[in-house]
């Protein structure tokens, strides 16, 4: 069976090299309303999204990521225009998960657009450090929100590898 959702599913890949050229603003609203309609544990929408265009903001947040990694050198953000910022309220039990498919959510919708995406970990330390939680609290994010991940948002400046081979043994059926 064939469809466009589906074959979005099987094209998308991650994406570690970003031109400069800015994401449209229509394009960047509708993939971040994808996000918004991703599944949550009870239909609570404990996910927080906040979208980062300005590269100051996106540089002091990409020094936090690399200073986690080990790496203060790094660039863990590929050059990447657009950076959302996944956090999620703790005290919902279903919070990490409902984060992931806001994630999952943002990088199929930002495909089927022809912009590229990558999820960037290492979220959770930077808003468990003081400078994280002074983060939060500048964009009006109560500070015992964590961090699930980034989705870094863009158009890619090579072409996308090959999927690898699916594993035989990743479905069981009974």
């Amino acid at each position: 069976m064939n469809n466009e959702v589906l074959q979005n599913i099987r094209t998308r890949r991650s994406c570690r090299a970003y031109t400069a050229q800015p994401v449209e603003p229509e394009k960047l609203k509708a993939i971040v309303e994808a996000g918004t309609w991703a599944a949550s544990g009870m239909g609570r929408q404990a996910p927080k999204i906040v979208v980062l265009t300005d590269p100051a903001e996106i540089a002091e947040l990409e020094r936090m990521n690399a200073a986690v990694l080990g790496n203060p050198a790094a660039h863990p953000f590929y050059g990447a225009p657009v950076v959302c910022v996944v956090l999620t309220d703790p005290e919902r039990d279903t919070c990490v998960e409902d984060g992931s498919l806001v994630i999952g959510n943002l990088m199929l919708a930002a495909h089927s657009l022809g912009v590229a995406s990558c999820w960037i970990h290492r979220a959770r330390q930077e808003f468990d450090s003081p400078e994280g939680k002074a983060l939060l609290k500048k964009w009006g994010v109560d500070e015992r929100y964590i961090g699930v991940g980034h989705c870094i948002l863009g158009y890619a400046a090579s072409e996308a590898p090959a999927p690898k081979p699916r594993k035989k043994d990743y479905v069981i059926n009974r």
